[in-house]
């Protein structure tokens, strides 16, 4: 349905006759204080129904973890892009030319902005998270070489092809239906009923599928729904808003930018022996997830190298910015690459190829396993999988070529780099792990599943339902997966932490096998069997001697009133966090890769050209090798624009320049590598009980673009080995121009 375009998504849907809309008058300052606001104009104007503003919204604050977000601002505006009025009217448009009336008397007060801003004014949302382990001061002291320095990492955009939408539609006795593009619809469900002043069984959050999250759609959904939902209440007709880009980038977080500094000790072979990093984030005006965020971002600090004297620590900067959300890595991404960049530059100051460096710090099985957060890595396969990346992408000759092509070339340079991936799965806010689904099997054999698990174009569904037909053996044509609603599986975890297929795919199996138990233990009665007697298997059940159809089967238990629905729920066995210590086991298990990049770069110009990009990914015993590729691909890819062209600019005012296609360039197929080659680590599964010992794939793929953004850093380097100047993310054209060129006047 996808690929033939045929898939609804909220925007598609048939609409009740008499539905509103919904569009926002946004601010355009970064922080003020609101003295007055004019809506005579906008009430007045073609199609309005209404105008809502913060003094008509009773429970003005929302908010996922704690309530510290207006859905409108009251006395003051605190980030450029924040709504401040909601205009309902007959459509879209009028909508939004109504709201373009509205005038606001703003005085404009100081920003914090950046976070060096927000570091020397000591503007933060909480106390700073510290990961220790050993004595790093010590360490680093008496180490023989040291190096220290400071890398700034961007943020991103999510740019999901569908904006934020919702669907808000009275019912009776007060109740609601919510139609949200959202991962989170139980957070949505919770929010609605408080902004509405009413219980959660009143609201049901229905979700079919959306069009990209990638973790943009866990809170900021939220915000949407909630506005929706007042009108629809206020009116008694259903009301929809749909954001347009410019305003889903304003009014919507980002993934955090962060400034890392960094200072190490290390010996003549390159072996870590003491590290301190500070990771500083800019977190917005409100907390959101950036708690977790950043200290998923420690946990991530070591990568795949074990330390055995660490103090990583992170600042949650309050800056007058849109509050900074979830996105794919969810911080892991700015830890590892604060550590990429920190081996690269060893190797640079020892005159060695990197992957030397790499693998004299990897973890190892038995010894020199444990990580600075207390886990011990028991499942580490980052050096086979390495190993075999470097033969089959012909690394070490690779290098040997790329030097001689630097050699024969002033101006062009070509960069050669290695990176791998160690990445934690599981939410590390440990109640998230839990997951809920609903299987029911109908009368002529046909099976109908519910979790609380979204779909948002990664596969998720189709997964599952392979489960579920697997379990019953069964084809997966009689398989139907419904809508995820919280009327059917309530208290639902979001789709997020790459834990989709962990989660819901073992909820659904528990579902399966208490209705197979229904069924076996009325065959052994009725058939006088054995239990080993009884299989599932070819759409048919094999009772003894006797086969019969599935179908057949399960009309014979409902005859004789057998169950044929249940439901099923699955909490991650062994993880255990003390928050107090930043100790404990956060992650069920790590997913494993490794990527080489290759890249040429032209020093008079600072542009440069992705040639070749070799990937070998663990994804443990696949439950469906395409859509796991798919998802290798597409994580690589993304990983890819956040690290070399995906660049946010705010002016020094705090007004956000990058709001469109036109100033904020994702990648396109001309940035994708002829030579391709992506190939999933074969013959291995999980040593962990996993769903059918899988491993998780979402996230873990984006972190393998870091070896991209590193080739590009080792071009720069080939050009000019006395070139200390640094590389930053993400390394744009301009960027790399500049650093090419650091004694020009930038």
């Amino acid at each position: 349905m996808h690929v033939q375009g045929s898939a609804a998504y909220i925007d598609d849907m048939s609409v009740p006759e008499g539905t509103l809309h919904v569009a926002f008058a946004l601010s355009n300052v970064a922080h003020g204080k609101i003295n007055g606001i004019d809506i005579k104009i906008a009430k007045k104007a073609q199609g309005v129904h209404s105008v809502l503003l913060a003094k008509d919204i009773k429970h003005l604050n929302i908010g996922p973890l704690i309530h510290d977000e207006p859905i409108l601002a009251k006395d003051e505006v605190v980030f450029y892009g924040q709504a401040i009025a909601a205009v309902l009217a007959d459509s879209h448009e009028n909508a939004r030319k109504a709201a373009a009336l509205i005038e606001f008397q703003i005085t404009e007060l100081d920003s914090i902005v950046t976070v060096e801003q927000a570091m020397a004014k000591k503007s933060f949302l909480g106390e700073p998270l510290v990961v220790n382990t050993g004595d790093a001061d010590k360490a680093i002291n008496k180490a023989k070489n040291k190096l220290n320095g400071r890398i700034t990492i961007g943020g991103q955009e999510h740019y999901y092809l569908e904006g934020q939408v919702a669907l808000a539609m009275p019912t009776e006795d007060n109740e609601m239906i919510v139609h949200s593009s959202t991962q989170n619809p139980t957070e949505v469900q919770h929010l609605v009923a408080h902004v509405l002043g009413t219980s959660h069984n009143a609201i049901e959050v229905v979700t079919r599928r959306m069009g990209g999250g990638f973790g943009g759609k866990e809170t900021d959904s939220s915000q949407l729904a909630c506005v929706c939902a007042l009108f629809a209440q206020l009116c008694s007709l259903p009301v929809k808003a749909r954001l347009s880009r410019r305003d889903d980038i304003l009014m919507t977080g980002k993934r955090h930018d962060f400034v890392a500094d960094y200072e190490v000790g290390y010996s003549d072979d390159g072996k870590i022996q003491g590290i301190k990093i500070d990771l500083a984030a800019r977190c917005g005006y409100s907390l959101d997830l950036s708690k977790a965020i950043v200290s998923r971002a420690l946990f991530h600090a070591d990568n795949a190298y074990y330390i055995p004297n660490a103090t990583f620590r992170g600042f949650l900067c309050k800056t007058n910015t849109a509050s900074n959300t979830a996105f794919r890595g969810f911080g892991g991404p700015q830890g590892m690459l604060a550590i990429e960049n920190i081996i690269e530059e060893i190797a640079s100051n020892l005159g060695v190829d990197a992957l030397t460096i790499r693998k004299i710090n990897f973890y190892q099985k038995n010894t020199n396993n444990v990580t600075p957060y207390d886990q011990v890595v028991e499942d580490n396969i980052i050096n086979e999988l390495t190993s075999e990346l470097v033969e089959d992408s012909n690394y070490l000759t690779r290098r040997e070529k790329v030097a001689k092509f630097n050699k024969q070339n002033k101006y062009l340079k070509k960069g050669l780099a290695l990176s791998p991936v160690k990445f934690g799965i599981s939410f590390t806010t440990p109640l998230l792990n839990q997951a809920g689904a609903l299987v029911n099997v109908y009368k002529d054999g046909s099976i109908y599943i519910n979790h609380g698990g979204t779909e948002m174009g990664q596969g998720l569904f189709i997964k599952v339902a392979q489960v579920v037909a697997n379990e019953f053996g069964v084809e997966i044509e009689r398989v139907k997966v419904s809508a995820t609603s919280t009327a059917k599986v309530p208290n639902t975890s979001p789709t997020a932490a790459s834990s989709g297929s962990d989660l819901n795919g073992m909820a659904a199996r528990e579902a399966c096998l208490r209705i197979k138990q229904n069924m076996s233990e009325f065959a052994l009665e009725h058939f006088d069997l054995s239990i080993g007697e009884i299989k599932f298997q070819d759409s048919c059940v094999l009772l003894g001697k006797k086969k019969i159809t599935f179908d057949d089967f399960v009309s014979l238990s409902y005859l004789n009133r057998v169950e044929l629905f249940s439901n099923g729920f699955y909490k991650t066995p062994k993880i255990y966090f003390d928050a107090s210590k930043q100790k404990g086991r956060p992650f069920y298990y790590y997913s494993y890769g490794a990527c080489v990049s290759e890249v040429l770069v032209d020093c008079l110009t600072g542009e440069y050209k992705l040639l070749a990009v070799d990937i070998l990914h663990d994804v443990g015993a696949s439950l469906n090798p395409a859509i796991d590729m798919g998802q290798i691909v597409g994580g690589y890819i993304q990983g890819m624009g956040w690290l070399c062209s995906e660049e946010l600019k705010w002016n020094d005012s705090g007004v956000l320049l990058t709001t469109g296609a036109s100033t904020y360039k994702i990648p396109a197929i001309g940035d994708t590598p002829e030579h391709f080659k992506v190939k999933i680590k074969p013959n291995i599964s999980n040593h962990e009980n996993t769903i059918h010992k899988s491993k998780a794939v979402g996230e873990p793929p984006l972190m393998l673009a870091i070896s991209t953004w590193l080739a590009i850093k080792n071009a720069i380097y080939n050009a000019d080995n006395s070139n200390k100047t640094g590389l930053n993310a993400p390394a744009s054209f301009e960027q790399v121009f500049f650093n090419l060129n650091n004694n020009l006047d930038q």
